[in-house]
């Protein structure tokens, strides 16, 4: 049921090519690790795709940049949160960018940018308990995800007004309504 839906926005945003497979994404390429199986079913790597194209066109991203995506479960996320924040508990999405980079600047053509773990259980979780479609959710979190690659955060005020609003630009670009 979710993959339906993830197809069909991933296709209304921009066409398959002749063989069925997404084309060439604009300034980034985005490798899916799928650990939970439940991500292969709900569409992750659409999702995926979809999000970091909207996003390397909206930043106006040099080609090539990469990140790499994992769809793991609540389980894994929390040895991850544990590992790398001292917080063994589940959340939904970490980031870890391969350097610390402005946000105000643009990345050279074919940079790592880093990873991007995103947990399952929580974001299923969290849609339902917000009221929102799931891919919607896990959409933003994937954008917010990579934003922090790029050196955007929310530990003060106004980083968090510039990053929210960025990621509201973006996922309204994709018809994904506000999330905050």
């Amino acid at each position: 049921m979710w993959v339906v839906a993830a197809a069909r926005k991933v296709q209304s945003f921009f066409p398959l090519d002749n063989a069925g497979a997404l084309g060439w994404m604009a300034g980034m390429e985005i490798d899916v690790i799928i650990e939970a199986p439940e991500w292969r079913e709900a569409g992750l790597e659409a999702l995926a795709l979809w999000a970091a194209k909207a996003l390397a066109e909206h930043l106006g991203l040099g080609a090539g940049c990469e990140a790499v995506v994992l769809g793991c479960d609540d389980a894994r996320i929390t040895t991850l949160n544990g590992d790398f924040r001292d917080k063994a508990a589940p959340t939904n999405v970490l980031s870890w960018p391969s350097e610390d980079r402005d946000p105000n600047g643009s990345p050279p053509a074919g940079e790592e940018l880093g990873d991007v773990a995103i947990a399952f259980q929580t974001c299923a979780r969290e849609a339902a308990d917000q009221g929102k479609p799931f891919s919607d959710h896990v959409t933003h979190l994937l954008v917010h995800g990579i934003l922090h690659l790029l050196g955007y955060d929310h530990m003060c005020e106004k980083e968090a007004a510039e990053m929210e609003r960025i990621e509201v630009e973006i996922l309204a670009k994709l018809g994904v309504a506000d999330p905050y």
